[in-house]
């Protein structure tokens, strides 16, 4: 009977040798004071339901900034400044399809010469405008008036008299508006691009008035002049 018992205090002093050897080893590996450190570059936080969690930062968890695009830098042009403008081009418009007009119709040198070369001329000066316009955030018109539509539909329609006609209304008549428009402009206008536009575009128009006058002479009879 002894021997029995003996045999198993024997047995349960083995087992708990091992169970603390068990404990020691548990303890050796956990982290000195016991807490559990959080992985570098996570933050804990409270995730949906109430449990916590570790939250990713850095630039895994960063959200990237949305970059502004920048935008274009239009010029802003007076209101007088943008009817010039408008004018200006379709008093170009005015000289081109009328001169067309008198390459088709017309049977005079002379008048064909004078109207090719407003055709080249206000060309070059409505491109030029339509890009310095465009340059200002503003899209001037690329066609006559409607008035100016009408005067040139009526033009048209005229076969005898058809030279005269053109001199007096495309030559002289819409050259005096023409010269008179950027004159004004040249010493109203704010926009100081807009106003050298208008200041080096006035001499060939002043030259483009002399030389209707002298074609209007020339196709016009005397008594009509």
């Amino acid at each position: 009977m002894n021997r029995i018992v003996h045999s198993g205090l024997s047995v349960l002093l083995a087992f708990g040798l091992v169970g603390a050897a068990s404990a020691q080893t548990t303890q050796s590996e956990a982290p000195a004071g016991g807490k559990t450190e959080t992985p570098t570059g996570a933050q804990t936080g409270t995730l949906p339901g109430g449990q916590t969690g570790a939250q990713p930062t850095g630039a895994a968890g960063a959200q990237t900034p949305t970059t502004p695009q920048p935008s274009e830098s239009v010029s802003k042009l007076d209101s007088a400044d943008r009817q010039f403008l408008n004018d200006a081009a379709q008093s170009g418009a005015l000289e081109i399809e009328g001169s067309k007009l008198a390459l088709e119709k017309s049977q005079n040198a002379q008048v064909k010469e004078f109207a090719q070369k407003m055709i080249d001329d206000h060309t070059k000066v409505s491109q030029k405008l339509a890009e310095l316009a465009k340059s200002k955030g503003y899209e001037p018109p690329n066609e006559p008036s409607l008035m100016q539509k009408a005067k040139l539909k009526a033009l048209s329609m005229r076969d005898e008299g058809f030279d005269e006609a053109y001199a007096n209304e495309i030559g002289v008549d819409a050259h005096e508006d023409a010269v008179k428009l950027f004159e004004k402009s040249a010493q109203d206008v704010k926009d100081p691009e807009v106003k050298q536009f208008a200041t080096e575009t006035l001499p060939s128009l002043k030259m483009h008035l002399e030389a209707a006058q002298a074609l209007q002479k020339s196709v016009v009879p005397a008594k009509k002049q």
